[in-house]
């Protein structure tokens, strides 16, 4: 039901369906019609503006610091579970990811420090495969655990990836194990036999000795780096249409990486079938009120300004700015296309409904006359 109403959204997304308005210039006169947008999370049309309102409520939050990625991917016998469970799994994904960077951070044989982390998540590869993993944007330091100074990081080293990695597959496996034996877990189709415990180790057990990757990146160069990498990373879909080449009634073909190649040979061109691309794109639909970003540590929740206000003291850096009512309200209006004047809204219509025509040249006229 949920993939119903993505689907129906993102169909009638800026159409006569939703309803609109029409604008028109007070200067010159130009009119244009405008349809509503969809909101939809998933909708690749509608994130450019929550993205923009989100980046600039984290603005406050940046530290005079270097910022680090770091991704955590689950491996893909485990992915084949989330698939069935997603707001079990993609939860539990959060809740090891989190605490294992939060317990290195704060070891003293690592960095003993109180850590900030934004955490992203998503579930998509770049041909649109179910490949669940996790973003983290984290501060190159954190707050000494007695509060008292603030410890950096290396330059071009956080925290050991090796050590990460451990740490995060025994918290992962420990807790998915508990899941299955409390019967929280859902199995359907090739994964059926899962239910069993037995199939369920046997499924696992090559997971329980190999490596988890976590991948780390250099630090960002400065605040505005940090932000524009967000801006790409906290509101994507699986697929923009930017990436789209061509379409029609058969076929869809759009730009992917393969990172199994590099330089000018990762990017390539896909070719799917209509009805195979839309089911890849439906497999990374959210669970309803999944949230797929969260903070952890200095950033989260209530104390979130607490603890960059003594960030900032203990980095001897600038407060951060005031939230200061402007004297003048915003002029959110619309600048005209042809004169640069502003556009105001003229008439509104309703969900199926069309805007009036605009009177022609002869019933002016006529009027006028009248």
């Amino acid at each position: 039901m949920s993939q119903l109403k993505v689907m129906s959204a993102i169909e009638h997304c800026r159409t006569a369906a939703l309803g609109g308005h029409v604008e028109a210039c007070e200067d010159c006169g130009e009119w244009r019609i405008a349809y509503n947008s969809c909101r939809n999370r998933h909708c690749p049309k509608c994130q450019g503006a929550a993205a923009r309102t989100w980046l600039a409520e984290r603005e406050a939050d940046l530290l005079p610091v270097g910022y680090f990625h770091v991704v955590f991917t689950l491996p893909a016998e485990v992915a084949a579970i989330a698939f069935y469970n997603k707001a079990l799994v993609y939860d539990l994904l959060f809740k090891a990811v989190s605490e294992t960077m939060l317990t290195i951070a704060a070891d003293p044989k690592h960095l003993g420090a109180r850590i900030g982390i934004t955490a992203v998540l998503h579930t998509w590869g770049s041909a649109m495969t179910h490949h669940p993993h996790l973003h983290m944007i984290v501060p190159g330091g954190g707050i000494a655990l007695d509060g008292s100074h603030w410890i950096s990081s290396r330059p071009a080293f956080l925290l050991p990836v090796r050590v990460l990695g451990k740490l995060f597959r025994r918290l992962f496996l420990t807790r998915l194990f508990y899941l299955h034996d409390a019967g929280k877990l859902a199995f359907f189709g090739s994964v059926a036999h899962l239910a069993d415990r037995r199939a369920f180790m046997r499924h696992l057990s090559p997971v329980r000795r190999k490596r988890w990757i976590v991948y780390a990146k250099p630090p960002f160069a400065g605040p505005e780096a940090v932000l524009e990498y967000l801006s790409r990373y906290t509101h994507r879909v699986a697929i923009s249409n930017s990436r789209l080449i061509a379409f029609n009634e058969t076929d869809v073909t759009f730009r992917y990486k393969n990172y199994r190649r590099d330089g000018r040979d990762r990017q390539q061109v896909m070719t799917l079938a209509v009805d195979e691309f839309i089911r890849r794109f439906l497999l990374h639909v959210l669970p309803r009120g999944f949230h797929r970003i969260w903070h952890y540590g200095l950033l989260a929740g209530s104390a979130r300004k607490t603890n960059i206000t003594h960030a900032r003291e203990l980095l001897h850096a600038e407060p951060s700015p005031p939230d200061v009512e402007e004297d003048e309200p915003i002029d959110f209006r619309p600048q005209c296309p042809c004169c640069g004047g502003r556009m105001i809204v003229i008439e509104v219509f309703k969900r199926w409904r069309q805007p009036r025509a605009p009177p022609d040249e002869a019933t002016r006229n006529r009027e006028n006359t009248l």
